[in-house]
C-alpha cells in the first residue's frame, strides 16, 4: 500500500527544477498548493514538494482512445505509481475529454492532484437534490479555492416527480435504494459520461472490503459508455485505488485542502442526506451508507462494475462450487435444537449458499477461525434451496452469508451485527457474545 510520502515524491520526478507547464487548467486557475504554514511544513516533510506543482514539457500530450490500447497492461504498468502520476497520465491521455467525478467527500483529493499537474482539468458532480447543506458549501469552497466552475448534473425532473408521487419521499427505506439512485444518480451520470471519453473517480479498495476489492487504477469502464458510444468506449481512472483512507487524509491536511464539515461530525463516506450517517470508531466507512441493507447492495450503481463478479451492475453467473468451509455441517434438526436452548457449548453458525460469491469470499476468514480452535464450536448450515424459508422464518435470514451466535447459558440468538467479516471483527464478535 503506497504511503503518503510515496504519494508526494513523484512531483519532483515529473519535471526538472524550474520547468512549468505552459497550459492553464480549462476550468481552473492554478494557485499555490498550500495556504498555511502548517501545510508548507508538512509538504516539505513529505518530499520537499514545491508550492506550485510542475510538469515536464517533455511529457507531451498524446491523446489516447478507449479502443486500440491494452488497458489491462496500462493498469499493470501503473499499479505501483503514485496518485499524482496516475492523474497526470489520465489528463495527458485525454486532454479536454476527461472529467473528475466529485461527490463532495474526501475525493476532493482528486481535484488537488489535478491542480498539481498543471494540466487543464474538468470537474463534474451529481446534484441529486437531496445533499446535505455542508456538501453544497464544500462545492462553493472548492470552486473558489481552485478557480473552477463545477459542471453540475441534475436528475430528470419528470422522473423524480413521478417516483416521489407514487412511492413517497422515503421509499428506499422499505424497498431498497436502487430505484431512487437510478433516477437521481445513475441516469444523470450516464448522460454526463456520454459527453466524455474518460472519467476519474475516488474509489479505493479499502473503502468496502467485499464490494470494492476489484478496483484497478485504470480500466475500460464495465458499466457505462463514452462519447463514441458502444461497449468499451469509456475509460475509468481510479488514482486512489491502492491508497488507504488515512493516507488520503494526511494528504488533505498537509495541503490544507477544503473538506466537508460533516467529516468533523463522524461522517466518513458521504452521499445523500437521508442515506448517510456517522460511523463509530472501528466501523468500515461504507457502513454509514444505506445501513439498512447488506454490503453487496451498498453500491448506488455508479461503480457496480467494480464488484467482483459483476459487470455493469448485473449479476454474474453462479460459479460451480458444491460446498464451502472446513467447519462441520449441521442439519435442520440441529438448528431447531439450538433454538430450543439445547446447547452443550457456545456455538457459532454460518448460514451459507455455496453458489454465493460473498460466501465464497468469506471462506478464507472463516476457515482460519475454525483452524484456530477454541471453546466456541464453529459449524455451518446450508440455508439455500428448501432451507431458505426455514432460515428466514426461524433466524430472520436476509442474505448470505449470515452468522449467528448461540451462547451456552442463555436462550438468545445473536446475529452478527455488521457486514465487515474480517478476522479482527469476527474475533471481537466471539469475545463479546460467547459465555465461556
Amino acid at each position: 500500500m503506497a504511503s503518503i510520502s510515496a504519494t508526494m515524491m513523484p512531483v519532483s520526478r515529473l519535471a526538472p527544477s524550474g520547468s512549468v507547464a505552459s497550459v492553464k487548467a480549462r476550468n481552473a486557475q492554478p494557485k499555490t498548493c498550500l495556504s498555511s504554514k502548517v501545510g508548507v511544513k508538512a509538504a516539505l516533510k513529505l518530499g520537499k514538494v514545491q508550492q506550485r506543482a510542475v510538469v515536464s514539457q517533455a511529457a507531451k500530450t498524446v491523446k489516447m482512445t478507449a479502443t486500440g490500447v491494452d488497458w489491462a497492461a496500462e493498469a499493470a504498468a501503473l499499479d505501483n505509481a503514485s496518485p499524482l502520476e496516475i492523474m497526470d497520465h489520465a489528463l495527458r491521455s485525454f486532454p479536454g475529454e476527461i472529467g473528475i467525478a466529485f461527490s463532495g467527500a474526501e475525493d476532493v483529493a482528486l481535484i488537488h492532484y489535478a491542480h498539481m499537474t498543471g494540466r487543464p482539468f474538468r470537474v463534474f458532480s451529481l446534484d441529486t437534490g437531496r445533499l446535505n447543506s455542508e456538501t453544497y458549501y464544500l462545492f462553493d469552497a472548492v470552486e473558489k479555492r481552485y478557480g473552477i466552475r463545477i459542471e453540475y448534473t441534475f436528475p430528470d425532473q419528470q422522473e423524480v416527480m413521478e417516483l416521489v408521487r407514487e412511492k413517497g419521499l422515503f421509499s428506499f427505506y422499505e424497498d431498497g435504494h436502487q430505484e431512487c439512485c437510478r433516477a437521481r444518480k445513475v441516469r444523470p451520470l450516464r448522460r454526463q459520461l456520454s459527453t466524455l471519453d474518460a472519467w476519474i473517480t475516488g474509489q479505493r479498495k479499502d473503502q468496502s472490503p467485499g464490494t470494492r476489492t476489484e478496483v484497478p487504477v485504470v480500466q475500460v469502464d464495465p458499466a457505462f459508455e463514452g462519447k463514441s458510444g458502444g461497449t468499451g468506449s469509456l475509460i475509468k481512472y481510479n488514482p486512489l485505488s491502492n491508497i488507504i483512507g488515512t493516507d488520503v487524509w494526511a494528504f488533505l491536511r498537509a495541503f490544507d485542502v477544503p473538506t466537508n464539515d460533516l467529516h468533523q461530525q463522524g461522517y466518513v463516506s458521504i452521499g445523500c442526506e437521508p442515506c448517510t450517517r456517522a460511523v463509530l470508531p472501528g466501523q468500515q466507512e461504507r457502513e454509514g451508507r444505506w445501513w439498512w441493507e447488506e454490503a453487496a447492495d451498498k453500491e448506488c450503481g455508479l461503480h457496480k462494475g467494480n464488484i467482483e463478479g459483476k459487470e455493469g451492475g448485473a449479476d454474474a453467473g453462479p460459479e460451480e462450487v458444491t460446498d464451502l468451509y472446513t467447519a462441520p455441517a449441521i442439519g435442520k434438526a440441529d438448528i431447531e435444537a439450538l433454538l430450543t436452548g439445547a446447547r452443550a457449548q457456545d456455538t457459532m453458525v454460518v448460514v451459507y449458499a455455496p453458489w454465493c460469491q460473498f460466501c465464497q469470499g468469506f471462506e478464507e476468514q472463516f476457515n482460519s477461525l475454525v483452524a484456530e480452535g477454541g471453546p466456541v464450536k464453529m459449524v455451518k448450515f446450508q440455508g439455500d434451496g428448501d432451507m431458505k424459508e426455514f432460515c428466514q422464518t426461524k433466524l430472520g435470514l436476509q442474505s448470505f452469508p449470515a452468522i449467528y451466535m448461540f451462547p451456552k447459558h442463555t436462550g438468545m440468538v445473536i446475529p452478527y451485527p455488521t457486514d465487515r467479516r474480517d478476522s479482527e471483527f469476527l474475533k471481537a464478535f466471539v469475545r463479546a457474545t460467547a459465555t465461556y
